[in-house]
């Protein structure tokens, strides 16, 4: 997953500033950073029945290869439909290797807070050197050459993938499919506007709010490390509100997390940019694990924990593709502090929402 992650790590931190170099127009960028979310939402059920009918080991080498020939396209590629049919494959890729991950982690339901976390803080390594030497390369080779460097790299995912179990039981079993977008319960509502917020609202315009006071490279340069701090606040927040979870109960803490994202999108939309990005990732990685917590934590030994979780996940991926989809028309006519602003309103509600249909369990696990 973190070799994987190179290419579309990069490509959230480059596509907005340098979309003349791949052929695109604003609006389409919104749709290539979005596009890939819409594809995971309606075929998390495919990937779930066919993971179990060929074991996750084949289907993470096929994961392996699709990484790499996406993050090609990147490279080589230029308009829409080539970089279209990218985005799609990653989509699917990413699908297999999220619900791979998920399964191993909760296949010790009472540990399932603190074993999210570290499989978290290990995927995010990838990204996070994506973004300060992939901007770094788009610097000096320019945009596309970089992500045929990075290309290299994702390939090395191959022969991990070919070390892997080749039936790992507590996977490689059959189930009906899950994560399909079905009526969404509180907590997924919140990981909606999470996902429409930090990974739609946030992850696009954070290059273009910067670059109205520097230069383009240097906003560049700098929406890359906020965006690898997204990375990096998750592999260091995700282990530890995980532990907490497991060891206090999640729901306290799910709700203070949840509460101080939403200070950071208020903070961005008043012009602490800096500060709010700082704010509002640190707490977003601690949700990572805080809300499979909260599930898992909700659910006895006996109930189906996958199932709830790639409901969440879906509804999550709904929200960050529909965000950067939403963000490309609306800059046309409103500001990106206006629309942090939005999302911190939007975010209050939800909180507010969850709280009062979502009581707190008696006993932490």
């Amino acid at each position: 997953m973190s070799l994987a992650l190179l290419g579309d790590a990069l490509l959230y931190a480059v596509l907005p500033a340098y979309a003349a170099d791949f052929g695109l127009t604003l609006p389409w960028v919104g749709v290539m950073l979005s596009v890939n979310r819409f594809v995971r939402v309606f075929a998390y059920g495919l990937i779930a029945q066919a993971t179990a009918r060929f074991g996750v080991r084949a289907m993470c080498i096929a994961a392996a290869c699709s990484a790499t020939l996406s993050t090609l396209i990147y490279g080589f590629g230029t308009g829409p439909l080539i970089l279209l049919f990218a985005r799609l494959l990653w989509g699917l890729t990413y699908g297999v290797l999220v619900l791979a991950t998920l399964s191993y982690a909760v296949s010790h339901r009472k540990r399932a807070g603190t074993r999210i976390g570290v499989g978290q803080a290990v995927q995010r390594i990838g990204p996070i050197l994506a973004l300060f030497g992939g901007a770094w390369l788009v610097g000096h080779v320019g945009a596309n050459s970089a992500f045929v460097v990075l290309a290299c790299f994702t390939a090395l995912a191959l022969p991990i993938a070919l070390r892997l179990p080749k039936v790992p039981a507590q996977i490689n079993q059959a189930r009906k499919p899950t994560g399909r977008l079905t009526r969404p319960a509180p907590i997924d509502v919140l990981f909606f506007l999470q996902g429409y917020g930090v990974d739609g609202v946030f992850a696009m315009t954070v290059t273009l709010i910067l670059a109205q006071n520097n230069t383009m490279a240097t906003a560049v340069l700098g929406g890359g490390a906020l965006l690898a701090m997204r990375h990096f606040a998750e592999a260091v927040a995700a282990p530890l509100f995980g532990w907490i979870a497991d060891r206090y109960g999640a729901h306290r803490v799910f709700v203070s997390a949840a509460f101080l994202t939403m200070l950071g999108f208020m903070c961005v939309a008043v012009g602490w940019a800096v500060l709010g990005a700082l704010i509002m990732l640190t707490f977003r990685g601690a949700l990572a694990s805080l809300g499979p917590a909260v599930i898992a934590q909700g659910l006895s030994e006996q109930d189906d924990v996958l199932g709830p979780l790639a409901r969440m996940q879906a509804w999550r991926d709904f929200g960050a593709a529909c965000g950067p989809l939403m963000t490309g028309v609306m800059l046309a006519v409103t500001t990106p502090e206006l629309l942090h602003g939005v999302v911190a309103i939007a975010l209050a509600l939800g909180i507010a929402y969850w709280i009062r249909v979502s009581p707190p369990p008696n006993v932490a696990k």
